[in-house]
């Protein structure tokens, strides 16, 4: 794929992204590519101002355009002026990310409503609010581009809500790239295998890390950049054919 880092011309709109849960690991990794690729970026956090704050410096340093705002997702109100800065600072939106996500691993027997309830809030509810909030808004041709998860291929013990989450976000993917007909908007799905991310690092020891690394035939960890690559591809023209699809990046794990 042949991409152009060149800003637009004269006349010429940029385009815009809003990524969610983009401070740090895969989301900041989608901003940098993203900007990289001309899109002024909407640096979406919940927390870690600083670290988002770093991260449009680092944009704006290399030549981009961007702007940071603190939103839970699991508010729709919030997510609704997200939105609406956006549009005030960049004139429009054409493509969201919803990569924001929490994972809470237990097994089903052991975990609680509280744990739930949070994976839930978050990975499908403020997915949902964001996908709703961009069929509304995105500009023609759009794109929106959810983060979902290769586990609900493995069905691997304790991943269990944190599946569940992302294969309701996968439905609602194919539901709504049908329900854009007539606006050139596509929505897919980027999943993730295993990635280096402190998300998926946290907790796991080194044997448990290097056990899942050989799960796919590279032999490796995913790395941000990675999926960053994959959810470029389908913002970018190349991508324009891609719709209501899943793709897996994973090193061919499943």
């Amino acid at each position: 794929m042949t991409t152009d880092h060149s800003q637009p011309s004269q006349g010429e709109s940029q385009k815009v992204a809003i990524v969610t849960g983009a401070s740090r690991g895969i989301g900041a990794a989608i901003s940098a590519r993203l900007a990289r690729d001309g899109f002024a970026v909407v640096i979406n956090y919940a927390n870690g101002a600083d670290t988002a704050g770093d991260l449009r410096r680092k944009l704006e340093a290399s030549g981009g355009r961007a702007m940071t705002f603190q939103a839970d997702v699991s508010d729709a109100s919030a997510v609704a002026r997200m939105f609406d800065a956006a549009e005030a600072k960049f004139d429009g939106v054409d493509v969201v990310v919803n990569n924001a996500g929490v994972m809470v691993l237990d097994t089903i027997a052991a975990s609680d409503d509280a744990a739930f309830e949070r994976v839930m809030n978050i990975n499908l509810k403020g997915a949902y609010h964001t996908m709703r909030e961009a069929a509304r808004r995105l500009r023609h041709g759009g794109r929106i581009i959810n983060l979902s998860t290769s586990v609900i291929g493995l069905r691997m013990e304790r991943y269990g809500i944190y599946a569940a989450s992302k294969a309701a976000v996968e439905a609602m993917t194919a539901v709504l790239s049908k329900e854009m007909r007539g606006r050139a908007i596509t929505v897919n799905a980027v999943a993730p295998g295993p990635t280096a991310t402190d998300l998926f690092l946290n907790g796991k020891s080194p044997e448990t890390i290097e056990r899942l690394a050989q799960l796919n035939p590279l032999e490796r960890l995913g790395t941000p950049e990675d999926i960053a690559a994959a959810v470029a591809f389908l913002a970018s023209p190349d991508g324009a054919w891609i719709n209501g699809q899943v793709l897996r990046a994973n090193g061919g794990m499943v």
